[in-house]
């Protein structure tokens, strides 16, 4: 019989999961603007051990009220920067290697693109995606490929998505093929 696991189990499992390889990780928020979707961000890069959060453009301050109800005080595991310069630069004297997660001309899926060692993932205002600035500065962009009817997707949730690649890639050693599921019986 399955069951859910307890705080003890929980705790094991997320330390386990924590020693596991995995290079350096931020984001790059450029005028994401919904507070709700900024604190959805900060829980997941929270969650997901991101080393830094990089607050650019219109993106409101991790403060506000909006922000707060979603992230929960997440945000006191990260470390937040709030660039005085306009564009990506910042991550880039941090020694980050940028990755737009954009929908563009030459934009590769997202599991094509190399998201280990020190990357930065930008993602962009919930309509109009990443600045023409931020598209300027970034060489590298990934999409997440959709096999629905719809064409695009939360801003919070591609962002998530994209993280999860980005440390999934970096758990998996070099050569090591994908697992193959287990056979059902």
């Amino acid at each position: 019989m399955t069951r859910n696991l307890g705080s003890t189990e929980l705790k094991r499992l997320h330390r386990e999961w924590r020693r596991k390889p995995h290079g350096r990780l931020a984001l790059y928020l450029d005028s994401v603007e919904t507070p709700a979707n900024v604190g959805a961000i900060v829980r997941t890069a929270a969650a997901m051990g991101v080393d830094d959060l990089y607050l650019g453009g219109r993106t409101p301050d991790l403060a506000t009220s909006g922000v707060q109800r979603t992230a929960m005080g997440t945000d006191r595991y990260l470390a937040v920067h709030r660039p005085e310069a306009a564009g990506v630069g910042a991550p880039v004297a941090d020694g980050y290697r940028l990755v737009g997660v954009e929908l563009t001309d030459g934009a590769r899926p997202l599991h094509d693109v190399d998201l280990t060692g020190a990357v930065c993932l930008v993602v962009g205002h919930e309509d109009r995606g990443l600045s023409k600035a931020v598209l300027d500065q970034v060489a590298t962009f990934a999409f997440v490929p959709q096999l629905g009817k719809v064409g695009s997707l939360n801003v919070a949730t591609a962002a998530a998505i994209a993280v999860a690649e980005a440390r999934r890639q970096g758990w998996i050693e070099p050569g090591t093929p994908a697992p193959t599921p287990p056979p059902t019986t």
